[in-house]
């Protein structure tokens, strides 16, 4: 019940959504691409990674010092169906913007 709940109040803010939508649009990103992307800083964009992930959506996998978030595969049919729902929603994506690609990471 409890990781239902978090799933829940997870999908329950406009941010979360449109991070689960972008990361469902581009593949895994480098938190420092979601910060340049989303024009986001890096605590709160942590802050809303961190919920997203006790949630069950995204999932982390850390190369060196970096890490790349992306939505998790497999995903249970409550998580697959909602994540569905979010991309008939009229949400203006904005473009990725790598960094990490270039070597400008700051994170």
């Amino acid at each position: 019940m409890e990781v239902f709940l978090k799933s829940i109040a997870a999908l329950n803010d406009e941010t979360r959504v449109l991070i689960l939508r972008f990361l469902d649009e581009h593949g895994a990103c480098c938190v420092c691409d979601l910060q340049n992307s989303l024009d986001m800083i890096q605590s709160r964009l942590s802050r809303h990674l961190k919920i997203l992930k006790e949630a069950g959506f995204i999932r982390v996998d850390r190369k060196g010092t970096w890490a790349y978030y992306s939505v998790r595969s497999p995903l249970d049919k409550f998580r697959s169906e909602a994540i569905q729902e979010i991309k008939y929603l009229e949400i203006e994506l904005p473009k990725l913007k790598k960094v990490s690609d270039i070597g400008a990471c700051k994170v």
